[in-house]
């Protein structure tokens, strides 16, 4: 249904704002729901795209969401209609540290949306940086100018490639084979 969940037509994206969802400390995406439907004080959707613990993007809306609220960004005012925003489980408290694999995914998935866009690192923005009055928001938790390196390197290529995932082991039963990780251009 995420393609008739937005509220409205996006007028032209300048970015992507980075937020973190506050939710449950267990679980990978026990938000997903408050991210749809939204909450009492505010209707869903809550943002096009959630991240769970495991680096899973789920696509949660195509168009308007509100995300954002008040606020500016490199200029812009429009937070909910010219910005893509992506909420990431994790509760924001420092007994909620950021898995590696989630913020390798949170740090390729907005350099992708960017370099569709046409734009540089610096069209993300987090929440708390873009929220007004400043200190509004505190999300996400994790440093800003930091994570636009990283994306800033991921754009322009020089970016460290992650290991490769370890092939998988049968399961416990002993009854599966081994399967070797897939990477372009392998075939199998």
């Amino acid at each position: 249904g995420w393609e008739s969940r937005g509220r409205a037509e996006m007028g032209p994206l300048q970015g992507v704002i980075c937020h973190h969802t506050a939710g449950p400390k267990a679980g990978n995406m026990p938000s997903l729901g408050t991210l749809v439907q939204g909450r009492s004080d505010l209707p869903g959707p809550l943002a096009q795209l959630g991240l769970g613990r495991d680096g899973t993007f789920y696509v949660l809306a195509a168009g308007r969401c509100n995300h954002a609220g008040r606020g500016e960004w490199q200029g812009s005012q429009l937070g909910n209609s010219s910005f893509i925003g992506i909420e990431a489980e994790n509760t924001g408290r420092d007994d909620d540290p950021w898995p590696a694999v989630q913020m390798d995914a949170y740090r390729r998935g907005v350099a992708a949306l960017l370099k569709q866009l046409g734009r540089s690192a610096d069209a993300c923005a987090g929440h708390k940086e873009y929220a007004q009055p400043l200190g509004r928001k505190p999300d996400p938790s994790f440093d800003m100018a930091t994570f636009r390196a990283s994306v800033a390197a991921l754009l322009a290529g020089t970016a460290t490639v992650p290991p490769p995932i370890p092939a998988s082991t049968p399961p416990a039963s002993g009854g599966g084979v081994a399967r070797p990780t897939l990477r372009r251009p392998d075939r199998s």
